[in-house]
């Protein structure tokens, strides 16, 4: 394919830039940086970085998690994006340990209000995503408490190591090896680093 579209979910805020839920634009502004591109307001609800050197498109929804799909929506339509295939969505995902990757094409919003609110505003849920490891809360912690808490140091190092094989997962991707971008990113373990 000849572009990317990578939309990150977040929060936007200083007050939650290093929270859980904010993997997807950690990842995001990792890829920034490897591509040198730099985000700036979109012309929607988000931030955008993008470039004639680069072949990513790389966005933030500024809607807030349980709104991205608003502003996916207006990404759709503004870029004109037709084949969702060429839109992969970075999400935190409790589900996975920390600097755990998976990616897939398809699938159900598995509890997450970002991807709930996506399949809701776009009427599908098959479009590519690329969940990000964050663990689990602690015994008795409301989930809610623990997606907007902060990385310790020790999880942060973890989860920053899984951004490179990331990069090389959607750049594979973006290269129509699909089959090699999924057995990357789903074989990684942080350890592996």
């Amino acid at each position: 394919m000849d572009r990317l579209f990578v939309v990150a979910l977040g929060n936007p805020g200083a007050e939650y830039a290093f929270t859980r839920h904010n993997a997807g634009w950690l990842l995001a502004d990792y890829i920034a940086y490897r591509e040198n591109l730099k985000f700036r307001p979109g012309k929607g609800d988000f931030w955008v970085a993008e470039g004639p050197s680069s072949r990513f498109r790389l966005f933030k929804p500024t809607t807030f998690m349980n709104n991205s799909g608003i502003a996916v929506l207006q990404i759709i339509e503004i870029y004109q994006v037709d084949d969702l295939r060429e839109m992969v969505v970075a999400v935190d995902d409790v589900n996975l340990p920390i600097g755990r990757l998976r990616m897939k094409l398809k699938g159900s919003d598995g509890g997450h209000n970002g991807l709930k609110s996506i399949i809701y505003h776009i009427g599908t849920q098959e479009f590519p995503r690329l969940r990000i490891g964050i663990g689990s809360p602690p015994e008795g912690m409301p989930l809610r408490d623990y997606v907007l808490s902060e990385f310790t140091d020790e999880e942060f190092d973890i989860l920053r190591s899984s951004f490179p094989v990331a990069y090389e997962g959607l750049n594979l991707y973006l290269n129509d090896e699909v089959d090699r971008a999924i057995q990357l990113v789903n074989s990684f373990r942080p350890a592996d680093k």
